[in-house]
C-alpha cells in the first residue's frame, strides 16, 4: 500500500478556491499528488489562500490539457459518479473502493477522478475508468462540495492505511486491567451493605434496586482502579454511619421498580 502511487485528478475545475480546498484535504490525509486537467482559473491567489499550509501540494500540482494526459501512466482509474448511467458499471462506496485502490497502489499507479462542480464527469470520461465510486448522501440534499468529496475518499484511504496502528476497539489499549468477576461480586456485596446501612435499601423489600445497579456497572465495565476508588468511597461512607447496625435516621426509601 503506497499513497505516493495514488493521484487525485480534478477535471475542468471552475473555482480556484476549490482547488486549494482539495489540496488541504489531501495533505490532511497524507496524499500529495494533485493533477489538474484544464482548470478554468489557475494558478490563482484564491487557491493559495484556501490551501492554507498545504501550499506545497499546489506547488507540485501537475496541470494537463487533457484527461488522457493526466492518467496515461495509470493502471487503475476510479471515477466519482453521483448519478446512474445507461450502461451499468462496477460501482463501489468510498470504503470498499479505498480498499481496492490501496491494494492496487502497492505496485500500480492509481488515479481518482473528480469532475466539474456543476455536472461531474462526462460519460466519455467515466468510460476511461475501471470502476466508479459513489458517495452516499441524503436524498434531501445530495450536493457535495468538491473539497468535501475529496476529503471523504482520502479519509477512507487513511483509515485503511492506519488500521494496524489504531485500536480495534475502545478497550484494546486500556491502561488498567478490567475488574474480575470475583472482585465485582465483592463490590456488589459492599455496595448493598452500605445502601442498607444508609437506609436507602430496605432488605425486606429490595425490589429491583441491586439488579438495576448491577446492570449499570456491567454496562460501563469498571477497571480495577475504578473499582478500588468506588470501594474506597463506600468504606469512607460507612465511617459516618451508626455502628449499632441500625439504619441511619432520616433516610427515605430509595427503592426503584
Amino acid at each position: 500500500m503506497n499513497l505516493d502511487n495514488i493521484r487525485i485528478v480534478l477535471v475542468n475545475t471552475s473555482h480556484p478556491g476549490n482547488i486549494g480546498g482539495v489540496a488541504r484535504a489531501m495533505k490532511n490525509m497524507g496524499l500529495s499528488r494533485l493533477y489538474l486537467v484544464e482548470p478554468r482559473q489557475y494558478p490563482d491567489e484564491q487557491a493559495t489562500w484556501r490551501a492554507a499550509t498545504a501550499g506545497d501540494v499546489l506547488e507540485r500540482a501537475v496541470v494537463t490539457a487533457t484527461l488522457d494526459e493526466a492518467i496515461a501512466d495509470c493502471q487503475f482509474v476510479v471515477g466519482t459518479s453521483a448519478r446512474s448511467r445507461n450502461i451499468p458499471w462496477p460501482l463501489l462506496d468510498p470504503r470498499a473502493c479505498a480498499a481496492r485502490m490501496l491494494d492496487a497502489s502497492a505496485s500500480e499507479q492509481v488515479a481518482v477522478l473528480f469532475g466539474r462542480e456543476d455536472r461531474g464527469l462526462t460519460n466519455d470520461e467515466l468510460r476511461r475508468c475501471n470502476l466508479h465510486l459513489n458517495i452516499p448522501t441524503s436524498a434531501d440534499y445530495s450536493s457535495l462540495n468538491l473539497a468535501m468529496a475529496v476529503q471523504v475518499v482520502c479519509y477512507e484511504l487513511r483509515m485503511l492505511l492506519d488500521a494496524d496502528r489504531l485500536p480495534s476497539s475502545q478497550d484494546a489499549e486500556w491502561d488498567t486491567p478490567f475488574a474480575t468477576r470475583e472482585n465485582m461480586e465483592r463490590f456488589y456485596a459492599h455496595l448493598e451493605e452500605t445502601l442498607m446501612a444508609l437506609g436507602f435499601l430496605d432488605p425486606a423489600a429490595p425490589r429491583q434496586l441491586m439488579t438495576r445497579l448491577r446492570r449499570l456497572y456491567s454496562r460501563v465495565r469498571l477497571d480495577e482502579m475504578e473499582l478500588n476508588i468506588l470501594r474506597g468511597i463506600l468504606t469512607e461512607t460507612q465511617k459516618f454511619l451508626p455502628r449499632d447496625g441500625r439504619p441511619a435516621a432520616g433516610r427515605g426509601d430509595g427503592e426503584v421498580v
